[in-house]
């Protein structure tokens, strides 16, 4: 067996020597590499000067580039990391894997996709979502009621990280810069290989930014190095679960915004119009694809998927095309092993719905407990619920999709992304009772997890929540012409 070896962390100011470095290990006995990830520890005097020296740069450096300057520079470290000859791509094609036990082929083709959406064009869309007139981050502009408005990014943004699903640090990240902003940010110790790569490529491209931002590492629980750096953040933007996001709120600053993304809750629907004997198999195609990318490890992720009765293929028919959809990827895609706790999980669940299926003909579950997925079938409305994820997934018919709402409006406060396969006269009318239930996202079947550039995550804004706006007012221009040498 051989061990691969991987220094993460981007640390400005330090020397490896100064700081005291923690290893996790990567891969199983049954694989013939394994990875060894060594990780920064900092003293909370190390975190203090740390964060004084982005915030420093972000001040002095970062905040008077133009937006265009920095989407170019971006553009730039993207460009680099889609190309599979570069050394900082073969990293991650390397690393990522071992580290998350995913499909190499899932990852390479996924991550490229994933990059595509940080490309200059995407990003230009991105700030014009937020921002009208992308000027604002970079100067004041006249307002139409009269008077200036200029946005401004905060000096330092913390973000936290976590490590269900590669590449996530991209996203927060780049917000980040595109409003010059500096960043420290924790890795997950699930995951510490892409944030790290990424800085490093950021600062390759361009050294002006060397200061701008750092990547760093704690245990999820010590809050004694986590304290220092929100002590002197303004924004803290954090990804986990729930209950470690609640925990974690007590310890920022009542100054400092706090932009929390918990765990959410996506799924699927699929109605006659996508049920022809033409369309159904594609539709399930794609439904699988959903299912599969990353084992339902991203919040968009679909957990369960409504299908219309009354067409050509029935709700019954449509649960096993995405059985065989799901077998087929398995050849392609191959599962990543699972942990003692999630195969309890997923044993746990299979078995209450087979017990379920003793007890009426409602519940059918298509696929042993020797396959690498499962389809649950119930025959009736069902109200919608998480499950185990890796490759597990209830499909439930419905008369209409007009019940979907009400069967997901108790989950509200965890409801995000919905994968519909509809016509169009159906699109705003289903999206309105959706929108209502919670929902802040629908797309086709297909793109769940594959997020457009500029999209609102959660339902909020990506680049608007991060800045405060100034204002002149009218009425400040208007006193200055008193004070003009012309003046009478």
């Amino acid at each position: 067996m051989s061990t691969l070896s991987f220094k993460a962390g981007y640390l400005p100011g330090l020397s490896d020597h100064e700081v005291d470095w923690h290893t996790l290990h990567f891969g199983t006995p049954e694989h013939p590499l394994t990875v060894q990830v060594q990780v920064p520890q900092l003293s909370a005097a190390h975190m203090t000067a740390l964060a004084s020296r982005v915030r420093q740069a972000s001040r002095t450096q970062l905040q008077h580039w133009p937006v265009s300057e920095m989407v170019a520079v971006i553009d730039r470290a993207v460009a680099r990391l889609l190309d599979s000859r570069d050394p900082y791509r073969q990293q991650l094609d390397t690393l990522l894997p071992h580290v998350t036990g995913l499909d190499a082929e899932m990852v390479r083709i996924h991550l490229s996709a994933y990059l595509q959406t940080f490309r200059a064009l995407q990003l230009q869309r991105f700030v014009v979502e937020d921002f009208a007139n992308p000027l604002l981050l970079d100067a004041f502009q006249p307002r139409v009621g009269g008077g200036w408005s200029k946005a401004c990014g905060p000096e330092l943004i913390a973000h936290v990280w976590a490590g269900n699903v590669p590449g996530l640090p991209m996203w927060s990240l780049i917000s980040g810069l595109l409003v010059k902003a500096g960043s420290v940010g924790k890795v997950a110790s699930a995951e510490p290989v892409f944030a790290s790569v990424l800085a490093r490529v950021l600062v390759a491209v361009e050294p002006r930014l060397a200061d701008c931002l750092a990547v760093v590492w704690w245990p999820g629980s010590d809050t004694a190095q986590s304290a220092p750096l929100f002590a002197q953040a303004e924004v803290v933007l954090a990804y986990g679960g729930n209950t470690a996001l609640q925990a974690m709120q007590q310890h920022v600053p009542v100054t400092a915004r706090f932009l929390p993304h918990g765990h959410k809750l996506s799924f699927g629907m699929v109605s006659t119009a996508a049920l022809t004997l033409r369309r159904a198999k594609t539709t399930a195609a794609l439904a699988a694809q959903d299912v599969a990318r990353y084992e339902q490890q991203g919040c968009y992720s679909p957990q369960m998927f409504y299908v219309q009765r009354g067409a050509q293929v029935s709700p019954h028919e449509f649960a096993q095309s995405l059985a065989s959809e799901l077998a087929a990827l398995g050849h392609k895609f191959v599962r990543r092993p699972l942990s003692l706790e999630e195969a309890a999980g997923v044993a746990a669940w299979r078995e209450s719905h087979e017990f379920a299926m003793v007890n009426g003909p409602s519940t059918q579950v298509l696929g042993d407990a020797t396959q690498a997925w499962a389809v649950v079938y119930r025959d009736a409305p069902t109200p919608l619920q998480p499950g185990p994820l890796n490759r597990c997934v209830v499909v439930a018919a419905v008369d209409t999709l007009d019940e979907v709402a009400e069967l997901a409006h108790a989950q509200r406060d965890h409801l995000q992304t919905v994968g519909l396969a509809a016509a169009p006269e159906e699109l705003l009318r289903l999206g309105a009772s959706l929108a209502q239930a919670g929902v802040t996202r629908i797309c086709a079947m297909g793109a769940m997890t594959a997020p457009a550039a500029g999209w609102h995550h959660d339902g909020r804004f990506s680049l608007l929540d991060l800045v405060r706006m100034v204002d002149i007012e009218a009425s400040t221009e208007a006193a200055g012409e008193h004070f003009t040498a012309y003046a009478p």
